[in-house]
């Protein structure tokens, strides 16, 4: 591949350009990667053209909420449903959509009971109700214990939101009651209510990421004890024996479940891999069953899991990435043209922001229409035009990035530097 340079564009130099946000083309193609990344991670694992119903409660799917069908769900729990990623584009187009992210053991809602003036599309022989199906208050557009909805335009605060992995509800860092560990020191987050509904796991709190002492000097210090490590009767268990061990004079599984002064019921930051640790005698099991909290021992119900099944699904259907096939079309225009790309899409993305700025305050869902564009540009040298740009968004990265980052601009940038070389 021909060497690329990393073109920018002054905007100090421009006339009537003061305010613009300078990039360069490769800072386009990688914010785009990681959209496209970000979308994979969530909804590479979906299908988007068949209904999920058939497939029975799923361990794991990208869900979401239809308002304009259900807008009683905003006030009425025993309204609240959810469809699954295909019947959102297939069945509630054009719909006020509420993004739940991924939820676990759900079957798709469309068309049954709950929608009673709507039939699915793509699936019309469904159950009157998903018995099994659970609805938080997520499905009402609301999260956290303080019971906002996200965004929140009431909120000046600047906050992320951590999902616990038993409730499923996303949580305010602040409204968390503990300090928040560094991103990269924890895997999964277990919210107080539901330590304090399953005690047990406090025996675990060995392996989890705790706050230590206060230090008067320096203030709260976040201790990492990601270096699993379970003591019971002062002896370390190994993992790969954990819950394995045999006693002598009998077949049965020893409990190798940490036997703990109580700890603190408040919210735990697991490491990687922590699950793997819990005990697998047959009274810990029956418990796990008894909580129906089974799933924990299952490494395929995680997060991260289903994200890296999406992103290698997605990577099966395409031989390259956006970035590189960005890259290879950027690598083929010479200096001067990038230039003169870079410098109109500095002048597009500020138009751009400020068209899907309605979108985020109206927390709408983009369509792919509604960004397809294709305008006629020229370049400050009158005898030489810039062809047309054709921006295309994904629709699926769209999809997504809903009213979280449809502010943002994600113009697909391939499209848009192929169309310079027509």
């Amino acid at each position: 591949m021909a060497d690329v340079q990393e073109t920018s564009f002054d905007a100090n130099s421009q006339e009537n350009n003061d305010d613009m946000e300078v990039v360069t083309m490769v800072d386009v193609l990688k914010e785009e990667q990681e959209l496209e990344d970000d979308a994979n991670a969530v909804l590479g694992g979906s299908d988007e053209k068949n209904c999920t119903y058939t497939k029975g409660y799923l361990k794991r799917q990208a869900l979401y909420a239809c308002v304009t069908c259900i807008p009683e769900a905003k006030n009425d729990p025993s309204k609240r449903a959810g469809v699954c990623l295909a019947c959102s584009y297939h069945c509630h187009e054009n719909h006020d959509l509420i993004e739940l992210y991924t939820k676990r053991s759900f079957r798709c809602d469309c068309g049954n009971s709950k929608f009673p003036e709507r039939k699915c599309n793509l699936d019309g022989e469904k159950a009157d109700l998903n018995e099994q199906n659970v609805y938080n208050h997520n499905f009402s557009g609301l999260y956290c214990t303080c019971e906002r909805p996200y965004p929140d335009p009431d909120d000046k605060i600047v906050d992320d939101m951590i999902q616990c992995i038993i409730c499923e509800d996303w949580y305010h860092c602040r409204h968390l009651g503990v300090s928040v560990p560094p991103m990269n020191s924890y895997s999964e987050m277990i919210c107080t209510s539901c330590i304090s509904k399953h005690e047990f796991l406090l025996n675990y709190s060995g392996m989890a990421v705790t706050k230590m002492v206060k230090n008067e000097t320096d203030g709260d210090i976040l201790a990492d004890t990601s270096c699993v490590k379970v003591e019971s009767d002062n002896e370390v268990i190994p993992a790969e024996k954990n819950g394995e061990n045999k006693d002598e004079k009998s077949e049965e599984i020893v409990c190798k479940m940490p036997k703990v002064e109580p700890d603190i019921v408040s919210a735990k930051f697991w490491p990687e891999n922590w699950r793997s640790h819990l005990c697998t005698c047959k009274s810990c099991m029956d418990m796990y069953e008894k909580e129906n909290v089974s799933y924990l021992i299952d490494m395929q119900d995680t997060v991260h899991f289903y994200e890296e099944k999406g992103k290698a699904k997605a990577l099966e259907n395409s031989s390259e990435s956006q970035y590189e096939r960005g890259m290879k079309a950027l690598s083929s225009l010479g200096n001067v043209i990038q230039v003169e790309a870079i410098t109109e899409y500095n002048r597009m993305k500020e138009h751009l922001k400020e068209y899907l700025q309605k979108f985020a305050v109206n927390k709408k869902v983009v369509r792919e229409e509604d960004i397809l564009i294709v305008g006629n540009t020229t370049n400050s040298t009158p005898e030489k035009d810039i062809p047309k740009m054709i921006l295309i968004l994904n629709p699926s990265i769209i999809r997504h990035n809903g009213y979280v980052r449809c502010a943002e601009v994600c113009a697909s940038s391939l499209a848009w530097l192929r169309a310079l070389q027509l």
